[in-house]
């Protein structure tokens, strides 16, 4: 360690001390005013959307965190109970909160003192010429230090406190995008479990096809060998015959396709999938939904909320970024050994200490300063328009869901009856031909279309319990199917899109 000749120091008397001491508080003032000159003028550019310009109700359906359990299936609750455990999606999403929150931790720690101990042993050579008086100029010594330093930033100007509000924020966000994983996780099983009931339910109606055009393939053969028909009323029976076995082949295989995504999404393998059984959700039962977009829209997405979240990050990433204009001011400290070998290290007279304060002020640095500032303002602007297009497109999907809904409802009822008229046509072709008044021609049309009405229903009924897990996932989670919504005014219809005048 060079040692220091304090009688420079000293030498300096006490008028000459003082006015050497104003002189460096007036610099200091004037370089800590220097630091404030340069902010640039750079302002957000982009207003966030608020929920009244989005004409939504007044009114806000209750939320239901299990929302899945209003469709009284235990296989469906086990499956996305699995999802939510083990899926690898959501996984990933658990790690990187796990990172944002040590980042939290990262940036709390540049607040507190930072506390260290170093030391080292160096074999020197003192010059004959320097800072080494004799004895020991021009000889060659082991040169022991240990010291502990203490730095703590003083943080005057809310740099530190702003990094930390940012990272904190950007956890927050992190720890919603995991909640919209595990709705997205959840509305993925859901949707898939439905189209597995489809399925099954496919198979189910394909199935009573294929016995009943099976005794009808016999019927006929016995008729053409008793030659009471004749072959073309066997080829007539066997082609529906076919038709309905090739219904319940493709049933078979989205059967199957749908217990593969099931178990993809629990995290599972093939082994898992003899564990999937036949589901129990009623397809013809399709819970009540709420009749309106709620008010409450913002507030209960976790994606608008990470968003959210996300804008409040980019304040906080501005304010940092424009206190580094500030000035920087640190206290010090240091106390430690230091000797010129061995023999006096652990003496007093080998003790050192100091102990003050540094300043870092930004004068001129090329104007990295001023750019970092308008490249954080920019980082809001793009927060804020994309929480902005999130919030559309998440009124567009509610809206879009309980159109859908409402369309799907009146397709089943009309399909319904679509399907009882087939029913009865199917029933009187068959009286006809019975009593000589028809052919079996007559019967091949009404017969396709009776097995293409059955399959219609099916889907259409599927199609309507999907819209309502898409209505789930549009509203940031589930809604008690035991309190449906009408309109806050009665005297007008549901709404299912933005007003006139929201829209002009």
């Amino acid at each position: 360690m060079p040692l220091v000749n304090r009688s420079a120091v000293r030498g300096i008397r006490l008028p000459e001390r003082r006015a050497l001491r104003a002189v460096t508080l007036s610099s200091l003032a004037a370089l800590l005013l220097a630091g404030c000159a340069e902010i640039p003028d750079a302002r957000p550019q982009v207003a966030q959307v608020q929920a009244p310009q989005l004409g939504l109700d007044t009114q806000a359906p209750a939320i239901d965190a299990t929302w899945w359990t209003a469709y009284s299936d235990p296989q469906l609750n086990r499956l996305i109970e699995l999802s939510l455990a083990d899926n690898p999606t959501l996984d990933t999403a658990l790690a990187r909160l796990r990172a944002a929150v040590a980042n939290v931790e990262v940036r709390h720690a540049a607040q507190l003192p930072q506390i260290s101990a170093d030391g080292d042993v160096q074999h020197e050579r003192f010059s004959n010429d320097y800072l080494i008086p004799p004895p020991y100029a021009g000889t060659d010594k082991w040169v022991p230090t240990i010291q502990g330093s203490l730095s703590w930033d003083l943080d005057l100007f809310g740099r530190q406190m702003a990094l930390v509000a940012q990272a904190k924020s950007s956890a927050d966000a992190q720890r919603l995008d995991t909640a919209a994983a595990r709705l997205v996780i959840a509305t993925a099983v859901a949707q898939s479990y439905v189209g597995l009931a489809a399925a099954e339910r496919q198979i189910t109606v394909a199935d009573g096809f294929v016995q009943t055009r099976r005794k009808a393939v016999r019927l006929a053969k016995s008729r053409s060998e008793n030659e009471l028909s004749d072959a073309f009323d066997l080829r007539q029976a066997e082609t529906l015959l076919a038709e309905a076995e090739q219904a319940r082949t493709r049933a078979v295989g989205q059967r199957d396709m749908m217990v593969h995504a099931l178990a993809a999404l629990a995290g599972r393998g093939a082994d898992f999938y003899a564990q999937i059984g036949k589901p129990a959700l009623a397809l013809d039962q399709a819970p009540a939904v709420p009749g309106v977009i709620p008010a409450d829209l913002l507030g209960r997405r976790p994606d608008l909320l990470a968003g959210q979240a996300r804008i409040d990050a980019a304040v906080s990433g501005r304010t940092a970024a424009r206190a580094d204009f500030f000035p920087d001011v640190n206290l010090q400290a240091l106390v430690g050994l230091a000797s010129i070998g061995f023999g006096n290290f652990v003496g007093a007279g080998s003790a050192q200490y100091s102990v003050g304060a540094a300043v870092h002020v930004p004068i001129f640095e090329g104007g990295k300063l001023r750019a970092q500032y308008r490249g954080a303002t920019a980082d809001l602007d793009a927060a804020v328009a994309d929480y902005n297009n999130a919030v559309i497109g998440a009124v567009r999907q509610s809206a879009d869901a309980l159109t859908e809904i409402r369309a799907t409802d009146e397709d089943v009822a009309e399909q319904r009856r679509v399907l009882n008229g087939l029913r009865e046509t199917v029933r009187l072709d068959q009286v006809r031909v019975t009593t000589g008044l028809s052919s079996q021609l007559d019967t091949i049309d009404s017969g396709f279309r009776l097995l293409e009405a059955e399959q219609s229903l099916i889907n259409l009924q599927a199609d309507a319990i999907t819209h309502r897990v898409q209505l789930v996932a549009a509203l940031g989670g589930g809604f008690s199917p035991s309190q449906p919504l009408t309109t806050a005014k009665s005297d007008q219809p549901p709404t299912t899109a933005l007003s006139k005048d929201s829209r002009s």
